[in-house]
């Protein structure tokens, strides 16, 4: 890689706005790739700014640290991430990231109703006890009794 295009890990934080540890964190969790200099030293390519960039906002919007790696895998490597890029990976975290609003949504609509009770009975919260499904299992703490098998 030509000396001109490669980056030190300082100009990739001022570049990025993101720490020198957060890059190195990255790093060692396969997020971004550096070479090293005969004198030891990071060096990076200049789409890792691009990269970096994604992360960023992947995190941002909750995306876990693994999922974005396994998206940025599907990357070539040592190639800017594009539009159609960005577009096919934040299609694919849009659907999970739908799914988790949809669980929020519903455990936002029952919370009320387990605090309103009062008593925060195992019988009718629907949080510890959806559909009092323990219920059907018998009288008595049915976790328990599953425990001490």
């Amino acid at each position: 890689m030509p000396r001109a295009q490669e980056l030190s890990v300082g100009q990739l934080a001022e570049r990025s706005g993101v720490a020198v540890s957060a890059l190195h964190f990255y790093e060692t969790r396969g997020l971004i790739r550096s070479q090293r200099t005969a004198g030891n030293q990071r060096r990076f390519t200049r789409d890792t700014l691009r990269r970096v960039a994604v992360i960023r906002v992947a995190q941002r919007v909750g995306i876990p640290l693994a999922t974005i790696r396994e998206a940025l895998a599907t990357l070539p490597d040592d190639r800017t991430p594009t539009r159609a890029d960005w577009s096919r990976l934040s299609t694919r975290w849009r659907e999970e990231l739908d799914a988790r609003i949809r669980q929020l949504s519903q455990l936002r609509d029952t919370l009320d109703e387990c605090i309103g009770c009062g008593c925060l009975s195992l019988q009718r919260c629907r949080l510890a006890n959806p559909a009092d499904e323990l219920g059907r299992q018998g009288d008595g703490a049915q976790r328990w009794k599953e425990a001490s098998n």
